[in-house]
């Protein structure tokens, strides 16, 4: 999720004719929701995002119950492009597991992915007109330019390391992950869309969208609300998540969630704390020059130029003559 003072900045930036790229003021996390943003950290820039969380399971059919906690950890790291980045994410988990016949401890590596991630098309790279220096309120009206989307791509590649008490029977070790992006800049709004296609090509692969809406409340304050939907033969569900994020500093945000679905096999209430940091001291500005909308005086001296090498152009033919 993008913090309240990044999301100002960077809708500002829409207006204006110059275009920094990805990179914000302030640090822009995909935590504490579950969706990935559109937009990389930026080129050079490493950001660790950091979450603790705690998960109660509960299964009406199969009458078993789990309770546990875990932690999750991604790295992202801009490369090459000022467009793409290169992630890496883990999640642990350890709970204990009851039903009628059986008690035990479980844990390990529930989940981790390998990817990148690239930009395809920024609507904010072409503003239009000039921003109004002396009104905040013209430079925000509500434009239907909003409604176009920054759209992105991710692939990755889910491994299941060593013996995983939470993998599927016989589940591969590799399989391909891939997500369409897409992100909107409403004022203080941002809404972010996913669709996921998970563990392609095996017996476990399911599709899955998530959307998630954050708003800024002041320069420190943004919450946000999320809904994930998932689909498979062997898994689907409907989650909703709900928390809030605090700007530390810069380069530090704090946040909290909470989250639950709507069944029975199984229910699911999942609670977490997190903190992302991000390391930018080696990063560079990259400034994007967007061509200034021509004025009606400027189209009708290019006119005449034409005119006038065209006439230019005849005389000389004629003369030939």
């Amino acid at each position: 999720m993008i913090p309240t003072k990044s999301t100002v900045l960077f809708f500002a930036l829409l207006t204006t004719t110059l275009n920094y790229g990805q990179f914000t003021d302030v640090i822009n996390s995909n935590r504490p929701g579950e969706s990935l943003a559109a937009f990389s950290v930026g080129k050079t820039v490493i950001q660790a995002e950091l979450g603790f969380y705690g998960i109660r399971e509960n299964h009406d059919l199969l009458h078993y119950e789990a309770d546990g906690f875990g932690s999750d950890l991604s790295i992202r790291y801009g490369a090459l492009l000022e467009q793409l980045e290169f992630s890496v994410d883990f999640q642990y988990q350890k709970d204990w597991y009851k039903s009628a016949d059986l008690h035990e401890k479980r844990s390990g590596l529930k989940q981790t992915t390998i990817g990148a991630k690239f930009l395809f098309y920024d609507p904010n790279k072409k503003p239009e007109g000039k921003p109004d220096l002396y009104s905040w309120k013209k430079n925000h009206k509500f434009s239907w330019k909003s409604f176009i989307p920054a759209v992105g791509l991710y692939a990755g590649l889910n491994l299941n390391i060593g013996d995983n008490p939470f993998a599927f029977p016989n589940e591969p070790k590799m399989s391909p992950k891939a997500v369409l992006l897409t992100q909107n800049q409403f004022g203080r709004y941002v809404l972010v869309g996913n669709v996921i296609a998970d563990k392609i090509g095996t017996d476990y692969s399911s599709y899955a969208y998530i959307i998630t809406l954050t708003r800024g409340f002041n320069e420190r304050w943004s919450g946000f609300v999320e809904n994930q939907g998932i689909m498979g033969d062997y898994y689907s569900d409907v989650l909703v998540r709900g928390g809030a994020a605090y700007l530390i500093m810069e380069n530090v945000q704090l946040d909290a969630s909470i989250g639950t679905n709507f069944k029975d096999t199984p229910s699911l209430l999942f609670a977490g704390v997190g903190l992302s940091w991000r390391f930018d001291e080696n990063y560079s500005e990259v400034m994007l020059r967007v061509p200034k909308k021509k004025s009606k005086e400027d189209k009708k001296k290019e006119k005449k130029g034409k005119k006038d090498k065209s006439k230019k152009r005849l005389d000389e033919v004629e003369g030939d003559k």
